[in-house]
């Protein structure tokens, strides 16, 4: 006799791919394309801002850069409890997700845009885009599985494979676009993906049956029972009117404050919400400060209302919280501090037998991913085509394009090669260089080139000398010119982006070694225009960045001297690294987790912080030999990749365990609010995530950049000690928890 099983009841197990429902696919491809539109963009942003003018970018400080970036990655995690709001209360997780992704869409299409109103107006879509997509496709992975606790492990991995090949394709092919052929090129791919995720979603949804759809009110028997279900566990303690009035104040003042903190910076302090002074406390600190000290009493106030095993388990909670708020301050450095260290301070030019290791592995990590992807994308056709035929052809369509970028980028970095160089700057010095290009040019061969100048005040240094107007370190290396200069002229420009107003610059006349009168503008550091006066005497630093001109825009020419097969790397590049070593390693954690050597919550949260000091560690003493107050080098990329392998293995020691504490240690009822102090804590994270990566800039013009990392390396050394030292005190307030 024939017994019938729960799968052979459950419509969604009736169609399936590697054991799994198709339904689980159709989720893992349109989750891929939104991480693929959003690593995607995430790690040309900083780059845009910071790259010069003249090579399209906006030409912004490093710390105007990281402060906008800190506030979008922070709103990104703060606008998931709008969206979770939204879905359970108001459209249905289905909508939610589908009117997340638009969002998303009309984001990266303004960005490419690349106007200050265009890329405003498209981060703060892509904020609200994700925060109705980011928390509700995981719902419906959940409400599929209800009946099947058994088999969520394995789906939750199947899906977050897709998180992660979404991230590494996107940072990966976004990126050589965006650093190699043009900003636009970058932004624009994040966004026509996202629309390719949509409309497959969009198209397949009827596979979902009945989950997601728009909520309807409970019947007076639900509620009820609701009711009965919620007492369990403990007596309820509904929010009071001080509560709401708390919570409401905490959320303007904190908004407030991350708003105006990067309009106030980029403004240079003219467009400022709080100038004012309280008990000799600047207006900025003196709000968010308020905000965390309401937020306190409001969690004070809560957690003891409870009974004591419950009131335990959400300070264990809140410790849990701490702590991951400390990690993704030092681990989101990587797309901001780290892709600028990788930019300006590491060896990206790899020649010879190098280079060509890197082109052939290269290769293997971007064709072998895609093809087992694409393999996968075959299973689903052969379970979905004939019932989901539109959305099948659209995520077909969207594969070959993608097929396409990658053969196009392999082939172009083998044909890539290393051209040295040499150039009379405008200056009329003759400088040496190198540039990297997929085109093929012969000894003595004019190529176009792009002279990145950049002009500063000269301050001696013990570390570098002049030598006939030749700025060099002590191994005699060229850094750039130093020539005796006057002030002509102080201007107020407008810049790109900064919202209206005014830069101040100073207008500097000098003679070059060739005789020739030269002017160049000199941005002027804050308050640094009350200090200086047409007709005072400047010596002014110029150095200079060369890199080929892909779209031939530039006057300045450059004569090869001798070549050699090469790749450059983007800097971007590094970013993939944490997509590759997860998909790598998850599965040796995974047995970790489920050997007898399994380590306490706390346990993991202290290795995990002890991986992100190792890898600091290693980038500190990576740039030991950067001096202090120097604007480029090429120490090796090795130090980065050690970087990045430690950060993913401290990765996969906190993110995955975090919100499962959450659901093992509070109950049902209270999920909603500590999954919101949860993402706070996310949130806050980012943003110091940011603001520590503003302080690199002013950190490593006085002390250098190795200083600035082991600032990082301390603080996770002394949050691993913390983890530590607290163990028993919360494994006893876990209460059995495991």
């Amino acid at each position: 006799m024939q017994t019938t099983t729960a799968e052979d009841q459950n419509d969604f197990f009736k169609s399936k791919v590697l054991g799994h429902p198709s339904g689980l696919f159709v989720l893992f491809f349109t989750e891929m394309w939104e991480r693929f539109s959003y690593y995607g963009m995430r790690a040309l942003l900083v780059l845009f801002f910071t790259a010069s003018v003249l090579d399209s970018g906006w030409g912004w400080p490093k710390e105007h850069a990281l402060a906008i970036f800190g506030t979008y990655t922070a709103l990104v995690y703060l606008s998931t409890m709008l969206g979770g709001y939204f879905a359970d209360k108001v459209i249905g997780i289905r909508w939610a997700v589908v009117v997340g992704a638009l969002l998303m869409t009309l984001g990266h299409a303004f960005m490419a845009l690349e106007t200050s109103f265009f890329i405003y107006a498209g981060l703060l879509f892509l904020v609200f885009g994700s925060g109705f997509f980011k928390p509700n496709m995981t719902s419906i992975v959940s409400e599929m599985y209800k009946d099947f606790p058994e088999k969520k492990d394995g789906a939750y991995t199947i899906f977050y494979m897709g998180v992660n090949a979404g991230a590494f394709f996107g940072i990966m092919l976004c990126g050589y676009l965006g650093e190699k052929v043009g900003w636009s090129w970058g932004f624009g791919v994040a966004g026509i993906f996202m629309l390719f995720g949509l409309l497959q979603f969009w198209f397949a949804q009827g596979i979902f049956g009945n989950i997601g759809l728009k909520p309807v009110k409970a019947t007076p028997a639900e509620k009820a029972a609701a009711v009965t279900t919620e007492q369990e566990g403990g007596k309820l303690n509904p929010f009071t009117s001080f509560h709401m009035v708390l919570i409401i104040a905490c959320i303007g003042l904190g908004l407030a404050w991350i708003l105006n903190d990067p309009v106030n910076k980029i403004s240079e302090g003219t467009t400022n919400l709080f100038s004012f002074n309280l008990f000799g406390i600047d207006g900025s600190n003196f709000i968010i400060l308020t905000a965390l000290v309401l937020f306190l009493i409001l969690l004070i106030s809560r957690i003891s209302r409870y009974d004591k095993i419950l009131k335990d388990r959400m300070i264990a909670i809140v410790f849990f919280a701490i702590i991951t708020m400390i990690f993704w301050s030092i681990f989101e450095q990587a797309p901001g501090s780290l892709t600028l260290f990788a930019k300006d301070y590491t060896q990206r030019i790899l020649e010879g037998t190098s280079g060509t290791i890197f082109k052939i592995v290269n290769s293997l990590i971007t064709v072998g991913p895609l093809a087992i992807i694409t393999w996968v994308l075959f299973k689903l056709f052969g379970q979905t085509f004939k019932k989901y035929k539109l959305s099948n052809i659209i995520l077909g369509f969207s594969f070959l394009i993608i097929w396409g970028i990658a053969i196009w980028m392999v082939v172009n970095e083998y044909k890539s090669t290393s051209y040295n160089v040499q150039y009379q700057n405008a200056n009329g010095v003759v400088n040496t260089g190198k540039v990297v290009s997929s085109e093929s040019y012969k000894d003595n061969e004019q190529v176009a080139i792009i002279d990145l100048e950049n002009n500063s005040f000269y301050t001696s240094s013990d570390k570098a000398t002049v030598e006939n107007n030749a700025l060099v370190d002590k191994d005699k290396n060229y850094i750039g010119d130093v020539f005796d200069g006057k002030i002509t002229n102080i201007v107020d420009k407008e810049k790109p982006g900064a919202f209206g107003t005014l830069v101040s610059y100073a207008e500097v006349e000098f003679t070059t070694t060739a005789g020739a009168t030269i002017k160049r503008e000199i941005r002027l550091a804050k308050g640094e225009k009350e200090t200086l006066k047409v007709g005072d005497a400047k010596q002014i630093l110029v150095t200079h960045n060369i890199k080929y001109d892909n779209n031939q825009t530039s006057p300045t020419k450059a004569t090869i001297v001798s070549r050699v097969a090469a790749t450059e790397i983007n800097a971007s590049w590094f970013n993939i690294l944490n997509s590759l070593f997860i998909i790598t390693l998850a599965p040796l954690f995974s047995k970790w987790w489920s050997s007898k050597h399994n380590p306490s919550a706390n346990n993991k949260y202290a290795i995990g912080m002890l991986f992100l000091a190792i890898g600091m560690a290693f980038v500190a003493v990576g740039a030991a030999s950067i001096p202090a107050g120097a604007k480029s080098a090429s120490v090796s990329m090795m130090w980065l990749v050690f970087v990045y392998l430690f950060h993913t293995m401290g990765e996969l020691c906190v993110s995955p365990v975090a919100l499962s504490y959450v659901s093992k240690l509070v109950p049902g009822r209270m999920i909603a609010i500590m999954f919101g102090v949860w993402y706070l804590a996310v949130a806050i994270g980012n943003k110091l995530a940011g603001i520590f990566g503003e302080m690199s800039e002013s950190v490593a013009d006085e002390k250098g950049y190795s200083y600035f990392f082991w600032m990082l390396t301390g603080v996770s050394l002394a949050a691993s000690l913390f983890a530590f030292v607290l163990g028993p005190i919360v494994k006893k307030l876990m209460h059995g928890v495991k």
